[in-house]
């Protein structure tokens, strides 16, 4: 499911205080757990992309761009994700060409296709299948607040335009768990956007000591788009995203279709999709995520719609990318594969 709109209003909403006891026990939970030990250290280093809260903040873009940096450097990542979305609860090494989106999840076939990556529900049993690999450090996508695994260094990305919400946790808001005890296992807090719904969280994390970096998402190649009329959909965490980015490169957002986070298209999706973009002519778009789930499946109409649909490719990049692999250097240090 995508989040509630109430989770992003900041003054209190009857669904928000109704649901505040149940937020209350699911924090004081989460929070319990993340005192425990990690129960298993990886051979190479980890370093962490996580957020505070639920929902799409871009943690599989900077996964990439980091990623990018890293080789550029010398090193050779893999990825370590958990697979959600995919019926594989691994551990499994993901071959792209060999997986679905409904085995192992969108973002695993995106990762993929750029390195080694693993899959797997238990972090540090992942983990020990991917220090088998030719690689030098591990790029956690996801995973902040599971305990099981050693973090060396944990990166969390904050969306400056929504910041931590009604700072509720869920299910009466966004929030994993409470966001002070969140804020002292962050190593480097991650600014993505632009907007001042995250001062606060900035404010606290620079009194806390904790090092701020910034980065943008950014369309490739969305000249392109300039006056296209466009049907924009997406099941991704917050579809309003793509629909934004639409708009910035240019394209005439005429329909827009929402869909759950991870959203596996069914044959009456694609038909619906495909039966509103041809009676107003419009393109259909989606995003780099949403596509993989539609691409190389049988279904007449999802394959005719895998066929029509344009996708709208991001990339996140980092105002200061020299700055960010001086800070990672301690961690690092001369590890290269």
């Amino acid at each position: 499911m995508n989040a509630p709109d109430f989770w992003w209003t900041p003054n209190g909403t009857w669904q928000a205080k109704l649901l505040s006891p149940l937020g209350a026990l699911y924090g004081f939970l989460a929070a319990r757990r993340f005192k425990y030990n990690p129960r298993y250290k990886a051979k190479q280093p980890v370093i962490c992309i996580g957020n505070f809260t639920a929902g799409g903040t871009g943690k599989t873009p900077f996964a990439l761009a980091l990623n990018a940096l890293l080789r550029e450097a010398g090193h050779t990542p893999g990825f370590l994700l958990r697979g959600y979305g995919g019926t594989n609860k691994g551990p499994l090494l993901v071959e792209p060409s060999s997986y679905a989106a409904a085995e192992v999840g969108d973002e695993a076939l995106l990762l993929a296709r750029r390195g080694p990556t693993v899959i797997s529900a238990d972090r540090a049993t992942g983990a020990k299948l991917l220090e088998q690999q030719d690689i030098s450090v591990i790029i956690m996508d996801d995973g902040f607040q599971n305990p099981s695994l050693h973090k060396d260094f944990s990166i969390v990305l904050l969306d400056a335009k929504t910041g931590i919400g009604n700072a509720r946790c869920i299910p009466a808001g966004p929030l994993r768990m409470p966001f002070k005890k969140q804020l002292g296992r962050v190593s480097l807090l991650m600014v993505v956007g632009e907007g001042d719904k995250s001062t606060p969280q900035q404010e606290a994390a620079q009194q806390a000591g904790i090092d701020l970096m910034r980065a943008a998402i950014r369309p490739v190649s969305a000249d392109a788009l300039e006056g296209e009329r466009v049907l924009a959909f997406a099941g991704i965490g917050r579809p309003e995203k793509l629909f934004a980015s639409l708009k910035e490169a240019g394209a005439e957002v005429v329909e827009t279709m929402s869909f759950p986070d991870h959203h596996y298209f069914t044959k009456e999706d694609a038909r619906l999709i495909l039966r509103v973009a041809e009676a107003q002519d419009l393109l259909p778009i989606t995003t780099t995520k949403d596509y993989v789930r539609l691409d190389g499946r049988e279904e007449q109409s999802i394959a005719r719609l895998a066929n029509v649909a344009s996708v709208l490719e991001v990339e996140m990049k980092i105002e200061e990318p020299d700055a960010l692999l001086e800070r990672l250097k301690p961690v690092l240090g001369s590890a290269k594969a």
